[in-house]
């Protein structure tokens, strides 16, 4: 614990019970607006992480979309090209 949290507070006097209470409380509410900072900032953080995270989604969807399409197109290639077992010898 904090040594000032252990004061022995019959020990004190009015005043110096008002502030230190004082005191106390103006530590906790900079501790308090500090985290508000950095859960602000890291609320900020997750929120361009989620728009890039949605960007290569819809990338990766288009890259895959126009691979199937490159795939089907060789496919088409393939089968339209006359395969060797079709070829006729050349002294037919």
């Amino acid at each position: 614990m904090n040594r000032d949290t252990q004061r022995n507070d019959s020990s004190m006097s009015p005043d110096e019970t008002s502030a230190w209470l004082l005191s106390r409380l103006e530590a906790l509410e900079s501790r308090i607006a500090h985290q508000e900072h950095w859960l602000d900032t890291l609320d900020e953080a997750v929120a361009a992480q989620e728009k890039r995270l949605m960007q290569l989604e819809r990338i990766n969807g288009v890259m895959q979309q126009k691979l199937r399409d490159q795939q089907q197109a060789l496919q088409e290639i393939d089968m339209a090209a006359p395969s060797p077992q079709d070829e006729v010898p050349p002294h037919y």
